[in-house]
């Protein structure tokens, strides 16, 4: 993992997390605990702050940024899949974002929701908690079933288990 100050704000990590060694983080970042952020990501908080919430994960290629002062928010127990790009946007407790999801400043994924993958959120738009979401541009398909609320929003524990086992049997050769 590479960590990088600039103008003088540094990343700040909390206790359990992994980063893979590929991972970039920049800037104004706050990772909270039990957070993993998987190979070749960037998390760039140059311009604006970027938090992730405990027990989140950001899977492999993905980019975090932000634009002019809106910050980029990603609650607890998140799972953001492989090459998602999340820019100024705020994604709440509890969601899962599909691979190759996009969404866009000022966006608000209501907790408990699901991004379906390759999704294209457009800028300002507000989802509320326990949504299906899904297209390009993006609309509210439906809410969850009660099923899919449970099953979608305990998707981060599989991510947790992992990081653990990175943490305890990976070494760099």
């Amino acid at each position: 993992m590479s960590c990088y100050e600039y103008k003088k704000k540094s990343p700040k990590i909390g206790n359990e997390c992994f980063l893979a060694a590929s991972a970039d983080v920049i800037g104004d970042v706050e990772i909270f605990d039990n957070v993993s952020i998987w190979f070749n990501c960037v998390v760039r908080g140059d311009v604006a702050p970027i938090k992730i919430g405990e027990n989140s994960n950001i899977q492999d290629l993905s980019m975090l940024h932000v634009t002019g002062n809106i910050p980029l928010n990603i609650g607890k127990n998140v799972t953001i899949g492989h090459r998602v790009v999340l820019h100024s946007c705020t994604v709440e407790d509890s969601c899962l974002i599909g691979m190759g999801a996009i969404i866009l400043d000022g966006a608000v994924i209501g907790e408990h929701s699901l991004v379906a993958a390759g999704s294209v959120v457009p800028p300002g738009k507000k989802y509320p908690a326990g949504s299906f979401i899904i297209g390009s541009p993006a609309i509210l398909k439906r809410q969850l079933s009660e099923q899919e609320l449970v099953e979608y929003g305990q998707h981060y524990r599989s991510y947790v288990q992992t990081k653990d086992e990175y943490l305890n049997e990976v070494r760099i050769l």
